[in-house]
Parts: C-alpha cells; structure tokens; sequence
C-alpha cells in the first residue's frame, strides 16, 4: 500500500513538473480560463490517484500465493446465507436459523462488492483441516424448542439452501427435506444433520469442494415437540490432476446442459443470420431512396422543385432542442454508461470477473462507474457549449443526479423493504456511507473536471446550413408517422434480435444458471448497437421527409426504447419463474427498472450519435451539389 502510495506521489509530482498548462492554454486571450483548467486538472489527477488508492485496498478474496498449505493446517469454512432457492434475492444470515454457532460469531470483513452482493460471512465450528479424514465428527448438540422446529419446518417447506465458502469456493446444500405420504395423507418434514464434504486437493491446494446431506441421517420435525439433535459432519480428501489456476472452470461448465449448449448456439447463429439480412434489406432501401432523392435534386432546375421533403427544412433541421441541459446530460450518462459496459465485457472476456468471483461485479461497477465520471461531464459540457458557453454547469449537474438520483430513491425504498424482512440485502448504514462519500468526494469531483475540459475545450457548432430565425411548422401527421408508433418500430425490432440471449442473461440474473458466454453477449451487444443505429437512421430520414424537423429528441426516444420492450420482457419472465413473494418481486422490479434505464440511456445517446452523422451528410451532400 505505501509503494502504491509513493508511485501515486511521483506521479504527481511528474505531472506537475512537465504538464504546468495542459492542453487548456488555447490562446493568449484565455490565458485565465488556462490557468484555471490547469489547476482543474491537477486537482482532479489527485482525486483519479485517491480513487486508485480506495479501492486498492485488499478485499477478502486471497490472492493465489495464500493458497497454499500443509498437511493439518486449518483452512477456514465461512458460513454465509440460507434462502429459498426461488427467489435469489431473499437471502438471511446463516444463524438467523437456529444450527450450531461458535462463541462468539466473528463476521468476515468484506468489501463495498460483497456487501452490495448479499454475501455476509462469518466463522463456524466446522474443522476442515487439510487433508485430515473425518467421518462422523460430532458439530454439536442441540435442543430444539417447538419455536426453532417450526422456523426449520417453514425454510424446509420454501426449499431454503444454505451456502458456505472454503478457501474462496462456494458450498451449498438443502437444509432439509419435504415428503409426502399419500397412505397417511399428511406430509412429513425432515431436518439433515449430517453434512459430507467430499474435498479435492491438488499438492497442497485445495481444487474443489462439494457439499452433501445425508437423507440417512435426517430427523423427522413434523411434529410441534422440543428434540434433542446432534449436528455431525463428514470429510473426504481425493486427490485430482487439475490445477490451481483452473479450479473455477468447474463453474463455467456447470451452468448449461450439452443439449441446452446446442440449442444455445443454434438460437444464436440463427438470430445473427436473420439479423444480417434485416440489416442489409433496411440498408439498400434507405440508401437507394436516398440517392433517388440527391440525384432529383442536383437534376432539377426549379428551385422550388428542390424546396421539397426533407430539402425543405434545411434551415431548421439543426436548431438545437428545447431543454438543451436536460438532453446534454442524457448524452453524458449515455456515453459514459456505454464505457463502462465496454470495460466490463473487457474484464469478462479476460478472466478478471467470473461465476462466483464474491463481489468482483458490484466492487467493478463501484470503481469504474466512478471513473469513467469524468466522460459523462465531458461529452454534457463539451455538446452543450457547441452552442452556449453559459448554463453548461446545469447540464453537468443534470448529469450527476440522471441516473444516481433515480437508482438512489429505488435503492433506498429497496434497502426499507430488506431491513423489514431481515435480509443480508439490506446494505448497512457503515456501507451507505461509504458509497455516499465515494460520491461526494471521487464522482462529483471527477464529473466538474470532465465539464471543465468539455468547456476549455469547447468549439462550435458546425452545421451545413444556416439555420433559420424563426422554426417552420410542422405538417399534421398521420399516427403512424408519430413519437409512439416510430419508438414501437424502433425498439420491437433490435429487442427481436437480441431476445434469447436476453433470457439466458435474467436467468443468470434471477436464477441459478450461470452465463458462460460473454463473447456471445458481447458480440449480441455490438448487434444491438448496429441494429439500432440504422432503424434510427431509417426512421430519422422518414421523419425529415415529411418536414418534421425536430428529430433531436425523437431519436433519443426511437433508439431507447429497445429498454421498455427489455422491461416488459422481464415481468413476462418473472410471470413464468417460480419466484414468489413481495420482497422478491420488489426487488425484481426494482433492480430491473434501473438496468433498462441504463440502456435506454445508452441506446438513446447512440442513436441520437447515429443520427447526427446522418443528417450532417445529407444536407452536407445537398449543399455540395
């Protein structure tokens, strides 16, 4: 930590020595705003380097090095949560239920991902030293009160499983089980209380782990009497050739059936090939009509034949929208929410996040969300002073609270629904603050630094045709040329494409299946980008040629709303799921919303990116004839 400290120091100091203006020293007429960026940006390059310092502290995950034991040593079995197996989000702390506990309960420091994850960790008598053969050791003995037999009876009845963690690889097991005999017309409930664990070492580290309860040994509790039980437990040490680095493999090959792995890439493959020709169809149409449209033009003598369709309203077409900031910090969100979703697939497809890695996804999210803060207030600044160079700290400010504001109220009425129920969801108050000082300090510093480049750096904007002083108005039209029927168009048709993999990813989400193909999702993403931009295209040029000229908001809207067909997909599958209850679906809903968010925002962005490329060809393209 003090090495990456003194790198961190030198670094500083460095920059500080070589970069005493920066690239804000544009001109000697600006020689103030220079300065002023150059300090900006030596302020924010400490904050950047304080960022890489939070969260390089160590989380609970060892490193490979620590791995490694002798024979006897003691390797610590964490226990962590019990839930119904239907419902992924209900989870409870593992001595919420009355088994055998050690005195005292030692909770496990964990990261901001762990926590955010649900993952909750604490010491247990379990004694699983390295390669010691255990048969029939006693846990403990416990007498069960009618109040602790109907609290089994009830997780038994939900199908609760138990979930622990032995050299970081994750343990689970049924706490019991449910029988139902038609003879004696009732139904039996039964409590296990032998545990096996069957180990698989390799040298001298530890390559696998499974967990098994024993249906011999289980104790019938239907009946409301107190019993006297004794936990054991089992452990069996087998050796096998795979090696350390590939011990998590296991769970990348666990998730999908060889049938289902077929049908998987036939779906795939078949949505590519469909989506391709799509594509290429909406792409010759779009381009032979506009040729036909450049070529009557450039050929017509009439300057009023030239004054029609989309040629018509050259002199608004790039008047800027109304709620300028508002669409800026849209724009913001959406590119820097994109960048972190191209990071995250980076780290995916290099083996940085994997199944079960505890809290990898949530500790990533925290930091490159963090980061990549300073893109969200350098594209709002930057495309806000193309055509003001006041009001673009409203735009950044929009910028901070577009997406946190609503995830914050979602989570907070989340976190209430959790603590209710006693949940390991619900995030503590020494984690809250965390989060909101990283806020406070990291991401709204990082945020004004990339708002202050966006202005240092400003220029203006360029538009292949003079823009009018009074806007046109636009022609009735009919209701399949409207706002709604074109963001129906536009996001029925990349939601088609991106469909099956879109189940695979909820069930991985809200389920028990693991995705082991983000090559595949990453290169679904790519066609949902692609797919989007030229209905966007399509629909923007069928929108200018009937002299509708405000397209800048339009096209946000056309290409976001892929998210709300991903979000009435998401209630369709909870419909078909097995997951109950209103703690559940709170958070199904909740955490669904947010993600959809995420992509309408991002779709949006691009589509409107898209778009604007488009239309400054076109009118770029009359001009030039």
């Amino acid at each position: 930590m003090l090495s990456l400290y003194s790198i961190c120091l030198a670094i500083w100091h460095r920059f500080d020595q070589t970069h005493p203006s920066t690239v804000c020293t544009l001109s000697e007429s600006r020689a103030a705003a220079a300065a002023a960026c150059s300090s900006s940006l030596q302020m924010s390059l400490l904050v950047v380097l304080l960022t890489i310092l939070t969260f390089s502290v160590p989380s609970a995950t060892a490193s490979a090095s620590d791995h490694s034991y002798n024979v006897g040593d003691h390797v610590p079995l964490f226990v962590n949560k019990v839930g119904p197996l239907n419902n992924p989000s209900e989870t409870y702390h593992y001595y919420d239920l009355p088994f055998c506990y050690p005195d005292p309960v030692i909770q496990k420091k964990e990261s901001i991902g762990e926590v955010l994850n649900g993952d909750r960790l604490a010491n247990s008598l379990y004694q699983l030293n390295f390669r010691q053969y255990k048969a029939g050791e006693s846990l403990c003995q416990k007498k069960l009160k009618v109040v602790d037999i109907v609290k089994f009876r009830n997780v038994i009845s939900n199908e609760f499983y138990f979930q622990m963690y032995y050299d970081d690889l994750p343990v689970w097991g049924y706490i019991g089980k449910v029988e139902d005999e038609s003879w004696e017309k009732r139904t039996k409930y039964y409590l296990f209380t032998h545990l096996s664990f069957d180990v698989l070492y390799n040298g001298n580290q530890v390559i696998e782990i499974h967990a098994f309860s024993d249906p011999n040994h289980a104790v019938d509790i239907t009946e409301d009497v107190d019993i006297d039980i004794e936990f054991t437990y089992s452990v069996n040490w087998n050796t096998t050739s795979t090696q350390f680095q590939n011990r998590m493999d296991k769970y990348s090959k666990a998730s999908l059936l060889p049938v289902r792995q077929k049908i998987h890439w036939f779906s795939f493959i078949n949505s590519i090939i469909i989506i391709v020709l799509l594509m290429g169809l909406l792409t010759l149409l779009i381009m032979r009509r506009l040729k036909n449209d450049l070529r009557k033009f450039s050929n017509s003598d009439e300057e009023e034949d030239k004054e029609v369709g989309w040629k018509y309203i050259h002199g608004d077409v790039f008047r800027y929208p109304p709620n300028m900031p508002l669409f800026c910090a849209v724009l913001g969100v959406g590119t820097q929410l994109l960048a972190m979703l191209f990071i995250l697939f980076l780290l995916a497809l290099f083996g940085v996040l994997y199944p079960y890695n505890r809290g990898a996804l949530f500790t990533s999210l925290v930091f490159i969300y963090t980061l990549t803060s300073i893109i969200a207030g350098y594209t709002a600044s930057a495309f806000h002073n193309q055509f003001s160079v006041t009001g673009w700290e409203r735009s950044v400010l929009l910028t901070a609270i577009l997406y946190l504001g609503p995830l914050f109220v979602t989570s907070s009425i989340l976190n209430t629904v959790a603590i209710s129920y006693g949940a390991t969801a619900a995030i503590p108050f020494g984690t809250l603050l965390a989060i909101l000082l990283i806020y406070a300090f990291l991401v709204i510093p990082l945020l004004a630094f990339g708002g202050v480049i966006g202005y240092c750096i400003r220029s203006e904007f360029q538009a292949p045709c003079a823009i009018k002083q009074y806007p046109r108005e636009i022609p009735q039209l009919a209701w399949y040329r409207r706002t709604p029927c074109q963001m129906f168009i536009g996001g029925l048709l990349p939601f088609s494409a991106i469909a099956v993999q879109l189940h695979h990813l909820y069930a991985s989400m809200w389920g028990y299946k693991i995705y082991t193909l983000p090559g595949i999702l990453f290169v679904t993403f790519i066609i949902l980008i692609i797919m989007t931009a030229i209905l966007t295209v399509g629909l923007t040029y069928i929108q200018l040629s009937v002299e509708d000229h405000e397209w800048w908001w339009r096209s946000v809207l056309c290409g976001g709303s892929t998210a709300i067909f991903m979000f009435a997909y998401s209630m369709y599958f909870h419909s078909r799921s097995k997951m109950t209850g209103f703690m559940q679906l709170s958070f199904f809903i909740g955490y669904n919303a947010c993600m959809c968010y995420a992509f309408f925002l991002m779709l949006g962005g691009i589509s409107f990116r898209v778009s604007l490329v488009f239309v400054r060809h076109i009118y770029g393209a009359v001009k030039s004839e």
